[in-house]
């Protein structure tokens, strides 16, 4: 871990998948990593303390991000006990069993939407109260995690899912050209089949190994190639690249 003039950088979602894999990357990187989960909080502190032993700052803090209350509590905590924050990655997110829109119960939609998509307008609204000069902060960035499926809309699979990735690409162009000129970035990643725990809580979970071959590098990829682009979106690198959004998606 490099020893330097270190802020924070939040990661919703953070204790696995890619997640977990940017805050290692940040860590290393020299940043202080707030590691954000709803209910694991076995594998949060044993990322946690995974960067610690590595020379890092880390700290897990529970919150669901579809609760307002609970994520203002949150970056009050990251306010207290961490460094001043530089970014956030809104990464948390769902799937659910694959369904046709016609099959939907409104508690789905609720739940996909509660959290896909007003979740990542809770974080970055307390990150802009943070970071913007507007609000006395000194810059940042945010980096919002879509999908593929927002261009492919995912039909007898989950379009409910499309679709709040769908509305993410749309937020994450209309709030950076909002804080543009207030020292802060804001940037969308659309991965495509990635190797992570999502496709078994959304009951496939071999999807990644199955949908290989419809990929044109023939692969998923990992969440370790997705973290290096929210790290570079997240540094002095990327100075000039604000309302992008980039596909990790192996050419799909």
């Amino acid at each position: 871990m490099k020893n330097e003039s270190t802020t924070t950088v939040l990661v919703t979602g953070g204790s696995r998948g890619i997640g977990a894999a940017a805050c290692l990357l940040l860590a290393e990187r020299g940043h202080a990593v707030a590691v954000n989960y709803t209910r694991d909080a076995a594998a949060a502190e044993a990322l946690v303390s995974r960067i610690r032993a590595e020379g890092g700052q880390a700290l897990a803090i529970q919150a669901d991000v579809a609760e307002a209350a609970q994520v203002a509590a949150m970056f009050e905590r990251i306010d207290r006990e961490l460094p001043r924050l530089s970014g956030l990655v809104n990464n948390a997110g769902v799937v659910d069993l694959p369904a046709r829109v016609d099959e939907m119960d409104a508690a789905r939609l609720q739940r996909m939407f509660a959290i896909n998509v007003f979740g990542s307008f809770h974080c970055a609204r307390e990150a802009v109260r943070r970071m913007s000069s507007k609000h006395g902060g000194r810059g940042g960035a945010i980096v919002n995690i879509s999908s593929a499926a927002a261009r492919l809309g995912s039909p007898s699979q989950y379009v409910d899912y499309a679709a709040a990735k769908g509305a993410i690409d749309t937020f994450t162009v209309g709030l950076a050209r909002e804080v543009a000129t207030e020292g802060v970035r804001v940037n969308a990643i659309r991965p495509g089949i990635i190797e992570t725990e999502i496709h078994a809580s959304g009951g496939l979970p071999d999807r990644a190994k199955q949908m290989a071959p419809m990929v044109p590098m023939q692969r998923a990829g990992s969440p370790d190639e997705v973290a290096q682009a929210i790290a570079w979106l997240l540094s002095d690198a990327a100075s000039y690249t604000t309302g992008a959004i980039l596909d990790v998606s192996g050419g799909r």
